[in-house]
């Protein structure tokens, strides 16, 4: 899985939020809001990768349960893949 092209991750006020740039700001209307492991997988998923890159990736960043990380993983690829945002 991987973002499409045309979001950027910023950090406001403290927030982590993407935006929709260039073509894809005709298409999509607002922001994410997203937390500290929503933010690190977004940014690890601008290049393409697994489920299975993205639990290791939150296993050599936070101190957590495989299980855990697992389940982070696949809701955020479900979410992500729903709402338009992969490729």
């Amino acid at each position: 899985m991987k973002i499409k092209n045309g979001f950027v991750l910023r950090k406001v006020g403290g927030e982590s939020v993407v935006v929709p740039v260039g073509a894809m700001s005709k298409e999509f209307h607002g922001m994410i809001n997203l937390n500290e492991t929503g933010a690190l997988l977004w940014n690890f998923y601008t290049e393409d990768h697994t489920v299975e890159d993205g639990v290791a990736a939150l296993l050599a960043e936070y101190d957590v349960e495989e299980e855990i990380a697992r389940r982070d993983v696949e809701n955020f690829c479900k979410v992500i893949t729903e709402n338009g945002f992969a490729e």
